[in-house]
């Protein structure tokens, strides 16, 4: 039940509202995430070993584990997200004047999905990961939550959870609909009307329902599907940045907007870092098949 009146709410705020509505409902949403924070501080975790593990990270070699990682570099650094922020900066109507704000957005953005990140991970590490319990299904981490860090810390991550789908639900077809229609050169924005932009409408709508279906398919394995799909995003992530990195290099196209050598430093190095965990996963993958 919860599956399409989810779609039906978040095609509504995209097809019905105003660019301004919704940012202003995703920046209110955006203050759900602080409920990561809290279950992770009721879990009560063992911080001194925290602190160590995050200065002296354990790892091993195996294809799992660099399964595991270049997932993690494609749920962080996605490639549809550098899609959705262009053309969200570009549907604002932000001025150069005001690009210096568009860039503190940003930053602030990192870092907070950074924290949130960190409380997730020190969350279930010291409940579900510390007794064994595994699990298949993004709701079982919830209610694996319950016996060991209460009710309450079960709620709110299982709010947390809602929050966190129902973005991605808007947000991912958003892009999309985005990157196809710029690049065919339709109309786009959520502004427009069907009849102002049929077919950035009409494409985000197919994939609302189509990502509907799908999770509602009986048994359907939801979380390797989810975990697979970071991974694709961390092996198309190289392609994305690499034609990043010489767009915003050109100085025909920039002007004085061009990286600077620090820049182009941070971000050359990890896009090479991304190519060489994706290089190491595939051959650990072959090696182990």
């Amino acid at each position: 039940i919860s599956v399409p009146l989810g779609a039906f709410f978040i095609w509504l705020l995209v097809v019905k509202g105003s660019y301004k509505s919704i940012e202003r409902i995703f920046l209110a949403g955006c203050l759900v995430y602080l409920t990561y924070i809290i279950s992770a501080v009721m879990a009560r975790p063992d911080w001194t070993e925290v602190a160590v593990t995050m200065i002296r990270p354990s790892a091993n070699f195996d294809s799992s584990y660099f399964l595991m990682i270049v997932g993690l570099v494609g749920t962080t650094v996605t490639p549809w997200m550098q899609f959705y922020l262009q053309s969200s900066i570009v549907e604002k109507g932000v001025r150069k004047e005001d690009y210096w704000a568009s860039r503190i957005d940003v930053i602030a953005g990192s870092i907070m999905m950074h924290i949130v990140a960190f409380f997730i991970v020190v969350a279930c590490g010291a409940t579900l990961f510390k007794t064994g319990v595994k699990i298949n299904g993004a709701e079982e981490a919830a209610l694996a939550l319950k016996p060991f860090a209460g009710d309450y810390a079960s709620i709110l991550f299982a709010i947390g959870l809602a929050n966190a789908s129902l973005f991605a639900a808007s947000i991912l077809p958003l892009a999309t609909a985005y990157y196809i229609c710029q690049a065919m050169g339709w109309e786009t924005g959520v502004d427009k009307t069907f009849k102002e932009a049929p077919q950035f409408i009409g494409i985000y709508s197919a994939l609302i329902l189509m990502g509907s279906l799908i999770i509602l398919i009986p048994g359907a394995p939801l979380m390797p599907i989810m975990w697979m799909s970071q991974v694709l995003n961390g092996v198309m992530l190289p392609f994305v940045l690499i034609f990043i990195l010489r767009l915003v290099n050109d100085a025909e196209l920039m002007g004085s907007y061009t990286n600077t050598k620090s820049l182009n430093w941070i971000a050359w190095s990890t896009t090479v870092i991304i190519i060489g965990l994706n290089a190491v996963m595939v051959i650990t993958v072959f090696l182990r098949l």
